[in-house]
């Protein structure tokens, strides 16, 4: 999944994140000589690594300088993923086009997915204005997946995080290395689990029929590096919490999704990241939504309009709270977004189960209204609950 390279050059970077530059009147006299001291690459001037990195950044400092010239409603900037190929950053994705794979979640035995009611949502006009769950107390602190392909893992964990803290008003840090390394993926649907891929609808499958999820300081992440994992749960950990299974929103709807972050909280979705990486604050509508490539899972959580009336999703990643606005990112959102749609016919990056290669009709901004999945029945075990 990484070249040597690639991973020499970008595991220094985490000592010193805090480098993003978030001043934009900085990078009119920023050089690669300030970005190689600053984000501790320790590249010697004149080495072809150096020289290598050197013209990744130059292009990508000239293109962000152009792109905020223009003023088109969201800033970039120079930041970790700057000095990399278009390549080396997808690494910092994770595949998961969970609908591709809707008819083999059906054939699981004793499936844990309730079906959506349509009947009991809101015409769009009854809806509130905006929401923002960050400000209700349910949602936690922005995490960083690294150099693994986790983002699923991530985004599921923190959709179960929410939904629990929504309950109960207890608001758990759960362990996203349970997550990503126990939750089963025999068809190979959107890659093949762990660092490599996987979908939040069967982590939300993995979730309920075992016997719940530990605390990440019972099991922290330690695939930050790319670390591959077994399912090695603690003997002495114990289950905090319990779900009894999610819904999957229906496809490409944009009311569904606007009443389920209303009504159910944060959930979590599958997005084209591709044009993310520079991404610095304000309304981002920069996906291509002609062939968009659905290839990160993050969550939604919330929506709101700007002071000149600009309609936004508010989204989560996993890319540090040293990324964006503290770690979200706000997407253009319009109430005819269901019919703001492209096809996606790159499968292959990581979105289908194993097998299938046919391009996918898929709607909204970065194609956010495509795949959307919350927590049913989520509640937490107890202080003797059982051994996961």
């Amino acid at each position: 999944m990484h070249n040597l390279s690639l991973i020499v050059v970008v595991l220094a970077v985490i000592s010193v994140s805090f480098a993003h530059i978030y001043d934009l009147s900085l990078l009119e006299s920023y050089t690669f000589e300030h970005f190689n001291k600053d984000y501790g690459l320790g590249l010697k001037a004149g080495s072809s690594e150096y020289v290598k990195r050197k013209a990744f950044f130059e292009i990508e400092l000239s293109r962000v300088k152009a792109h905020n010239a223009m003023n088109r409603g969201w800033k970039e900037t120079i930041n970790k993923f700057s000095h990399l190929s278009k390549s080396e950053k997808r690494n910092f994705h994770g595949r998961s086009k969970g609908v591709r794979q809707a008819h083999k979640l059906q054939g699981l035995k004793d499936s844990k997915e309730v079906p959506y009611d349509s009947s009991k949502d809101l015409p769009i006009s009854q809806l509130p204005k905006a929401i923002d769950w960050r400000t209700k107390g349910v949602v936690s602190a922005v995490k960083d997946q690294g150099h693994c392909g986790s983002c699923w893992a991530f985004a599921s964990t923190a959709t179960v995080e929410s939904s629990v803290a929504k309950n109960t008003g207890l608001l758990f840090d759960l362990s996203v290395q349970q997550m990503a390394f126990c939750a089963p993926n025999p068809d190979s649907c959107g890659g093949t689990g762990g660092c490599y891929g996987s979908t939040s609808e069967l982590a939300f499958e993995y979730v309920a029929k075992s016997n719940g999820m530990i605390e990440e300081f019972q099991w922290g992440y330690g695939a930050y590096f790319g670390n591959e994992s077994t399912c090695a749960i603690p003997d002495e950990a114990q289950a905090k919490i319990m779900i009894e299974g999610y819904t999957r929103v229906p496809v490409n709807e944009y009311q569904p999704l606007m009443n389920s972050l209303v009504k159910e909280g944060p959930i979590a979705i599958s997005v084209d990241a591709s044009n993310w990486h520079a991404y610095h604050s304000g309304v981002f509508s920069g996906c291509d939504q002609y062939n968009p490539d659905i290839d990160h899972a993050v969550v939604a959580v919330g929506y709101g309009e700007e002071a000149d009336g600009t309609k936004y999703w508010i989204v989560r990643n996993s890319w540090s709270a040293s990324w964006g606005e503290a770690g979200y990112i706000k997407l253009a959102r319009e109430d005819e977004q269901s019919i703001q749609c492209g096809m996606d016919v790159t499968p292959d990056h990581g979105t289908a189960c194993a097998g299938e290669t046919d391009p996918v009709k898929v709607c909204g901004t970065c194609g956010i209204l495509f795949d959307a999945a919350y927590v049913v029945g989520a509640d937490v075990v107890g202080p003797a609950g059982p051994n996961p």
